[in-house]
């Protein structure tokens, strides 16, 4: 359709998650028009991105070092350990200002479906982590899913033989909603983790 360059572009920019064609057109011919110094910026990101960002080697958190800024941070509590599906669920954690422990990073949820089992997942190493570094609270905070539940509860039954507290991020109402606009599921978590006032 286009010419074989701006095709090539059109095709790997659809690739990306949330990008369909059309938008990948628009993000190609908007780079085909911006000043080469601008292009080249982009492209030497996303190879610096692949050559210099790996995984963290205690919470497989996205670093440019052995451990990760967090790993780091002598200031965190080193006997609490939140886990997360993925690397990308840390900084909405880390904006709420809320939890001063550390993470670590499943690499995903149970799935059957996808052909996702505890094996596929970085659990081996959360429980020599918990060994290692005597840790005393694991905070699951997967996600409200099928499959995020099925992973906490797996956590929990793994970890609980071990004398571990285990605990489950909250799910209910947000703040400021409307129970016009909740849906079943969602009421009925709010309702089960009712606390008293």
């Amino acid at each position: 359709m286009y010419e074989p360059p701006v095709q090539r572009l059109v095709d790997e920019l659809a690739r990306l998650p949330g990008i369909g064609r059309k938008s990948a057109q628009r993000l190609a011919f908007h780079l085909l028009h911006v000043e080469e110094a601008d292009a080249e910026r982009l492209g030497n990101a996303i190879i610096d991105l692949r050559r210099l960002v790996r995984l963290c080697d205690r919470c497989f958190n996205i670093t440019g070092e052995d451990l990760c800024s967090i790993c780091r941070d002598m200031r965190r509590d080193p006997t609490s350990v939140c886990v997360v599906e993925r690397a990308q669920d840390i900084s909405v954690l880390e904006r709420t200002q809320e939890f001063t422990g550390r993470y670590h990073v499943l690499g995903g949820a149970i799935s059957p479906i996808a052909g996702i089992g505890p094996d596929q997942l970085r659990l081996k190493e959360l429980v020599k982590r918990i060994e290692a570094e005597s840790i005393a609270e694991v905070i699951v905070a997967t996600n409200p899913t099928v499959e995020g539940d099925t992973t906490a509860l797996y956590i929990a039954k793994l970890l609980k033989p071990l004398g571990m507290r285990v605990s489950r991020l909250a799910s209910g109402l947000p703040v400021g909603g409307d129970l016009d606009y909740a849906d079943e599921i969602t009421l009925g978590r709010a309702l089960a983790g009712r606390k008293e006032l």
